[in-house]
């Protein structure tokens, strides 16, 4: 019968400290376990032609769902299929051309035993991932991926801990080491994750934020007066100064007018003497994110959208920061 009293001076954190370790040098023996055979694992799933199928019955069916949505997002397409419903119909999602990735920590799971016949007959390259290479599936497998002998951090040696630590951890790795092979990157990334704002953050664009109709802007030779009056109807706290070219040779800011009218500048000056030259720029095509950080880095409110030197438009951080782009 469980002990249910408990005071508010228990102190739970030795235990909790004792599980972290203990998993923590399940995952040293992972490490040791790395050999030629985690190579060969990712040289088959490389070669594959169709997709990466993943299946394990309780907890290693947990973690085997974690790794396949981790395949997903990094480039190798992978779905998880859980082995009782695979014996009684979804075996068909597998096809030939695929690859099976087989969780059981004994290497003797029931379920997956069933569906070992077909799987051979098919002729899918199986990879198994167990506690060592005893056991039916391991010795099925055409790469056999074991996790060491760990103790479990469960104190009655019985719950799944340290386990599916490991699993989970050299599921991990596989994805990594395969994204790094397939040359995966933020991009691509962004292709897989386009809700919520991670989706935000790496598909938004400076051009899909920026201003670029009515822009505030002023030929060199306008005086401070013309200057302050597109600026007041631009109403982006500055105005773009450019050449007879149209090409953008300097930027005026509130700030700037601040400290201008402190000077006690005449407003008749040519805004061309008083501006900031070589203004902080970037590209339509730069992510949001990126220019927020510049922005950042900076000290500055606004940077100038530019195209062969020609203003494209302008980006406020306050846009940036209301579309959710952090």
């Amino acid at each position: 019968m469980m002990n249910t009293d408990f005071t508010t001076k228990t102190d739970f954190i030795p235990e909790a400290i004792t599980a972290i370790r203990t998993e923590q040098r399940a995952l040293d023996l992972l490490i040791d376990e790395l050999d030629e055979r985690f190579n060969e694992a990712c040289r088959t799933i490389l070669a594959c032609d169709r997709r990466v199928v993943i299946t394990g019955m309780g907890k290693s069916g947990h973690i085997g769902r974690k790794i396949a949505a981790t395949l997903a997002s990094t480039g190798t397409p992978a779905f998880f299929v859980h082995p009782g419903e695979a014996g009684h119909g979804d075996l068909g999602m597998l096809v030939k051309g695929d690859v099976l990735i087989a969780i059981s920590n004994s290497g003797e799971s029931d379920e997956i035993r069933m569906l070992i016949p077909v799987v051979k007959q098919l002729g899918i390259p199986l990879i198994s991932i167990s506690r060592d290479k005893r056991g039916f599936l391991p010795q099925a497998a055409d790469v056999a991926l074991t996790l060491g002998k760990s103790e479990e951090a469960c104190p009655l040696g019985l719950a799944p801990t340290s386990s599916t630590t490991a699993t989970l951890a050299l599921g991990d790795a596989l994805a990594v080491a395969l994204l790094h092979a397939r040359g995966f990157t933020s991009d691509d990334f962004a292709l897989s994750h386009p809700a919520g704002a991670l989706g935000r953050k790496l598909l938004t664009r400076v051009q899909d934020l920026m201003h670029a109709d009515d822009l505030p802007v002023v030929k060199q030779t306008a005086s401070l007066h013309d200057t302050l009056l597109v600026m007041t109807s631009g109403r982006l706290g500055l105005a773009v100064v450019v050449d007879d070219r149209d090409g953008v040779v300097g930027v005026f800011t509130d700030g700037d007018l601040r400290r201008k009218l402190a000077e006690r500048v005449d407003l008749s000056v040519k805004i061309g003497d008083i501006m900031t030259q070589t203004p902080k720029h970037t590209t339509g095509e730069v992510r949001a994110s990126d220019a927020l950080s510049m922005m950042n880095e900076y000290g500055i409110g606004q940077l100038l959208v530019l195209d062969g030197g020609k203003l494209q438009g302008v980006l406020s951080i306050h846009d940036v920061v209301q579309a959710g782009v952090s």
